[in-house]
């Protein structure tokens, strides 16, 4: 990625008396539109084509200088189109920040006039194309679904879509109004219909599985005209038998007399409880990010979003090309100079985080810091966490939070490498709330060690726990794979008993039933059968995913850590605790069984 210097923002939104024509892009000198579009400044909201490098070498040493310049040898270059989302002026050269289409928002940057390859007059009229072709393809899909579920639901319960059944009425009347012609007409519809449900469904299994399936449906769908709406998927015990309503996207076959389901994986949404115009209100808020760069120890970390740190941290314009933070403390300081005054003042034996060391094993360590007590460090974590997160909120009430900082040890100090924070009580059972690790110190297993060390802790608590949800694309990527390489490893490993259910394995990972659920459709492992619930899995395909999610290291050795639960002045009964968790269902008949 491009490392610009971030030029001085235009407070004016009126186009600048040295404006000039557009050869956009050094490559390619485009024209100048009648309308003015093409004459700089650009207008806010405009969208733009302009070269996009993606280094090749960023695995290893993406963060460079800010003064650097992209190394074309190794980078790939693309067209992109981008939409304007401000515009600034240094030294009477325009600078665009602008966000790629199809791209996270951690990729929105600041281009300058040689990356620009159309003008918006090319732009714009690209985006409104690909903007027709869009709507074009989902009404096609729209329609493609509305036949498929015709063509599947029972005859008994189909219903003709009233624009349909409108036109059949009037074609009616028309053949006995305007004679053979319009009646000829409506036969022909009625053979193309014939026709097209015959080659959709060619052969006499598919329409046995099918008419099962349908079976299977109406008699879900009785039991819950009794007792009103369930959400699908969810289990209702009565008489010890799990009950469920299959979901319409289900695949079911037939093997006996049994019908046999799929459910199918649910993706999970970051947005999830956000409105349309809180959304709009905080990608408004937050959509220029104020810092370039972030200095944190020896590493320079280019910045994804905003964060709204102290007026006094930042320009006269609202930016800041480099934000300095002390490694130890956590102090941030808008100059070099003021750093290294405050490395010098610090003894040695502050530089590491405040609070108990609670973990060491190796290079690592963990600490644990309570909010309440150091309200300042607590803080600027979660400033400079906001840096690199898109949906935080957290930044002042930080009292009734644990936060649990990784180190790597060496014999400098105690050097930050991420953390997570967790709730000190939490009615929903979350075991952490926010989880980061410092894009230098990506790809090292660093983040899946935080997971891992969430639901140590659970153990310790005798608790079930959970992400706080709705978790980021990052919180997803690092939870999938931890979820799947610990369940497996279960079966595998951990477990010699032939009938499980769900709230054993819950019980022994301290994984919330939810996610366990979540995770076998993920793999593919869990079934309905008869709307009972099975995991059902061959050891040979357990082994096969296995390979596929393995546990990687670092791993968190339990010897090692040295740790008492919280102590609240919570009164209730905890309804996470295992404790409080239904028996096993080795007594229940029919058994959720894993095949091994």
């Amino acid at each position: 990625m491009a490392s610009t210097t971030i030029p001085k923002k235009d407070g004016s939104g009126s186009t600048a008396s040295n404006a000039a024509p557009v050869p956009a892009g050094g490559a390619s000198g485009s024209t100048i539109s009648p309308s003015g579009q093409d004459v700089h400044p650009f207008a806010r909201g405009s969208v733009i084509e302009v070269y996009h490098y993606n280094n090749k070498d960023a695995q290893e040493d993406w963060w460079s200088e800010p003064d650097s310049d992209i190394d074309e040898s190794t980078s790939e270059r693309t067209v992109r189109l981008c939409d304007i989302i401000d515009r600034a002026q240094t030294d009477g050269v325009w600078r665009y920040y602008v966000h790629y289409r199809d791209f996270n928002r951690r990729m929105d940057e600041w281009v300058s006039l040689d990356r620009i390859v159309s003008p918006p007059s090319v732009g714009n009229a690209k985006a409104r194309a690909l903007k027709k072709e869009e709507e074009r393809q989902k009404r096609q899909q729209q329609r493609k679904q509305e036949e498929e579920k015709l063509l599947d639901a029972p005859r008994s319960r189909r219903r003709v879509p009233a624009k349909t059944a409108a036109s059949g009425v009037t074609d009616a009347v028309a053949g006995d109004v305007a004679g053979p012609a319009a009646a000829e007409t409506t036969a022909t519809r009625r053979t193309r219909l014939r026709r097209k449900t015959s080659t959709m469904a060619p052969s006499t299994e598919d329409d046995a599985t099918v008419a099962a399936s349908n079976e299977s449906k109406e008699v879900a769908s009785g039991a819950s005209d009794e007792k009103g709406e369930r959400s699908n998927n969810k289990l209702s015990y009565q008489n010890k038998k799990e009950e469920v309503v299959l979901s319409a996207d289900a695949i079911t076959h037939v093997v006996g007399e049994h019908v046999v389901a799929t459910v199918q994986a649910q993706e999970l949404d970051e947005h999830e409880g956000l409105d349309e115009a809180s959304l709009r209100e905080h990608e408004e808020v937050t959509k220029v990010k104020n810092v370039a760069f972030l200095e944190l120890g020896p590493f320079q970390m280019e910045t994804w979003y905003f964060s709204p740190l102290p007026k006094e941290l930042l320009g006269p314009g609202g930016f800041i090309d480099v934000l300095y933070c002390c490694e130890f403390t956590f102090r941030l300081f808008s100059r070099k100079s003021e750093l290294r005054r405050h490395q010098e003042r610090l003894p040695v034996s502050k530089r590491h985080p405040p609070g108990n060391e609670i973990y060491r094993c190796g290079n690592l360590s963990m600490f644990e810091v309570d909010g309440l007590e150091e309200k300042i460090y607590s803080q600027n974590l979660c400033y400079i966490a906001k840096l690199f997160l898109d949906h935080k909120t957290l930044y002042f009430d930080v009292d009734p939070f644990l936060f649990y900082v990784l180190c790597e040890v060496d014999d400098r100090g105690f050097h930050p490498v991420g953390y997570y924070s967790k709730e000190k009580y939490s009615d929903v059972g979350y075991n952490l709330a926010c989880i980061l690790t410092f894009p230098a110190h990506q790809r090292k297993g660093y983040g899946r060690f935080l997971i891992a060390f969430s639901y140590e802790l659970s153990k310790k608590e005798e608790k079930v726990g959970s992400p706080e949800k709705p978790m980021s694309d990052l919180g997803q990527q690092a939870y999938k794979p931890y979820w799947a390489s610990t369940i497996l490893d279960f079966f595998l490993n951990q477990s010699e008993e032939s009938t499980l259910s769900i709230m054993d394995i819950s019980k022994r990972t301290s994984i919330m039933a939810e996610d366990i659920v979540f995770t076998l459709n993920q793999l593919g492992l869990l079934k309905i059968i008869n709307d009972v619930y099975f995991i059902a899995a061959e050891k040979s395909l357990l082994e096969l995913l296995a390979k596929k999610y393995p546990i990687k290291e670092p791993r968190v050795d339990p010897s090692k850590l040295h740790w008492t639960p919280f102590l609240t002045d919570m009164k209730q009964r905890d309804k996470f605790s295992i404790h409080s968790k239904k028996p096993s269902v080795e007594a229940e008949k029919p058994p959720v069984t894993a095949a091994t």
